[in-house]
This record gives C-alpha cells, sequence and structure tokens, in this order.
C-alpha cells in the first residue's frame, strides 16, 4: 500500500481535494493497484514556520 506525504503550505480544500485525486490516479495507473490501496497524507506546514532563501515564507 503506498502512503504519499506532501509537504506544504496551507492550501484552500478544494485545492486539497484536487491534489489527492490527480496523486492517487497516477499511482493507480503506474502501479495498477486500486486507488483504495493509495493513501496521501497532507501535512501543512504554517508560513511562519517554513522558510525559502534565508526568509520566512510568511515575510514574503
Amino acid at each position: 500500500m503506498p502512503i504519499v506525504t506532501i509537504q506544504q503550505g496551507p492550501r484552500d480544500i478544494e485545492l486539497k481535494r484536487e491534489l489527492v485525486a490527480r496523486v492517487t490516479d497516477a499511482f493507480v495507473d503506474s502501479l495498477n493497484i486500486p486507488a483504495e490501496a493509495v493513501q496521501v497524507w497532507i501535512h501543512e506546514v504554517p508560513t511562519d514556520s517554513w522558510g525559502v532563501a534565508g526568509k520566512l515564507t510568511a515575510d514574503k
């Protein structure tokens, strides 16, 4: 059973629904497994807890 973990900043629930569906479809298509076998975990990190290029993403 594949478990996919996605780390990202906060996103709208509709975007997360689409992301989970597309990631699941990719595994179903490439591994020929049922969708029920795929788990997608989304770990959202607040912008004040994530940095890029030496700066918090909250400061951009």
